[in-house]
């Protein structure tokens, strides 16, 4: 399986505004608001939204089906942050026996386990492997193809 290539993420990324609606609410008589009602002032950046700490966020994209069932597929991006302490529950880039993977971390019977979303793969005991969590995966961006 080819190693995916991680994109630090930029330390100062430039501000990129995009509208971001306001829920509707009733306006006037009719209960017909303004469609450019919508689009007033507000607006959502997702470096801000995504990247909490832009000195320990990277990207990567995913390879594999493993992560499915979570809503992680091939071709999705990752932001991941190396700065979060794992915890159980927590979605995970590691390196188990020199092999990058996307894994949930898990403890099954008190022993630290990396596991799949889909049932084909074994969980991987993390005590019993040389393994190492490089980061845990605070979003995950899907496209749609159009």
């Amino acid at each position: 399986m080819p190693h995916p290539k991680l994109i630090p993420a930029d330390p100062a990324p430039p501000a990129q505004p995009m509208p971001y609606p306001m829920p509707l609410t009733r306006a006037g008589l009719s209960g017909f608001p303004s469609p450019a009602q919508d689009y007033e002032g507000r607006t959502l950046d997702l470096n801000e939204r995504l990247v909490k700490r832009p000195s320990s966020t990277f990207f990567m994209t995913v390879t594999g089906d493993s992560m499915e069932a979570l809503g992680i597929a091939e071709g999705d991006l990752l932001v991941v942050d190396s700065a979060i302490e794992p915890r159980p529950g927590h979605i995970l880039v590691a390196t188990v026996e020199g092999e990058l993977v996307v894994k949930r971390y898990e403890l099954i019977g008190n022993r630290p386990y990396f596991t799949s979303a889909n049932p084909a793969y074994r969980p991987i005991p993390a005590a019993d492997l040389e393994c190492q969590a490089w980061g845990v995966v605070r979003a995950v961006v899907h496209e749609y193809t159009v």
